[in-house]
């Protein structure tokens, strides 16, 4: 019988861009014995004066959309804030309650869930945009169908793209984008830790920290230094996407989970960054 043992990072520092869940992650990082160097890269700020998201709810409410995919669960509860100071609470939801609500994962399913809303479908892992398009695929027919797309932060021309090729009328409601953080020096240090092989390993949980990392790396002349200081490390990506956006950058991920989760990622890669290490010394 195979027994499965919990892995340990055995001192390994490791460098995590994670902002709004720093302390959590730098929690697990030493509950796994690892030294984290923790280097918030983002800042979410709500867009002012957000006419996309505003003008949404007149949209629902007269028919204009017939199905609203919700991209995150952080977008969802901004979307419902934005709304909120224009608008009272039980119109939104019964504007909501009118049209086909997608949660592309468990976290909007959550914050649907907090305003008594149900997803009609939720999109399983690991919960990319081919997620989102293989599941309505096979439940909804989407040609003529006059689509809400809530993004998160970045654009998914993928998705739009993919969706309009099916038939569908896609219009994209930004909801948040991702600032650089207020204070730049930790990330700056970060960078200089892997440049100069301080570092052990990266991690990496939102396809915007790596863009920021590279943003930073480039305003200070060390995108090369940057990439070969990678290639010496152990380079964990929490999920497809995000090692989506680590390739365009010429960054191959040593580690993904399965489950495309923090904790996950830290677990697998407790257990095996010890042996990348090996080979990329070797």
């Amino acid at each position: 019988m195979e027994t499965l043992t919990r892995g340990s990072l055995q001192g390994l520092r490791v460098v995590c861009f994670e902002s709004r869940r720093a302390k959590e992650m730098a929690e697990l990082i030493r509950r796994y014995d690892g030294v984290p160097l923790v280097a918030p890269s983002m800042r979410e700020v709500p867009l002012s004066e957000n006419r996309a998201a505003l003008h949404l709810l007149p949209h629902l409410e007269t028919g204009g959309f017939e199905m609203l995919i919700l991209m995150t669960g952080v977008g969802t509860k901004t979307l419902n804030e934005i709304l909120l100071s224009q608008f009272p609470q039980e119109q939104i939801l019964a504007a909501l309650k009118k049209v086909q609500l997608v949660a592309r994962g468990p976290k909007p399913v959550a914050a649907l869930k907090e305003l008594a809303l149900q997803a009609a479908v939720t999109v399983p892992e690991p919960n990319t945009w081919r997620e989102i398009l293989s599941t309505l695929d096979t439940t909804v027919e989407v040609r003529g169908k006059r689509i809400a797309i809530q993004e998160y932060g970045i654009a998914n021309p993928e998705l739009i793209a993919a969706l309009e090729q099916r038939g569908a009328i896609v219009t994209a409601i930004p909801i948040y984008r991702w600032a650089l953080p207020e204070d730049l020096a930790p990330l700056r240090d970060a960078i200089v830790k892997i440049v100069h092989g301080d570092a052990d390993v990266a991690l990496f949980t939102n396809g915007a920290q790596i863009d920021h990392v590279f943003q930073i790396a480039g305003f200070d002349k060390a995108t090369e230094a940057l990439r070969q200081g990678f290639k010496k490390i152990v380079i964990g990506s929490v999920g497809p996407v995000c090692t989506q956006v680590l390739r365009r950058f010429g960054i191959e991920p040593d580690i993904e989970p399965v489950h495309p989760k923090m904790g996950s990622l830290i677990a697998e890669v407790a257990v095996r960054a010890r042996d990348v290490l090996a080979k990329k010394s070797s």
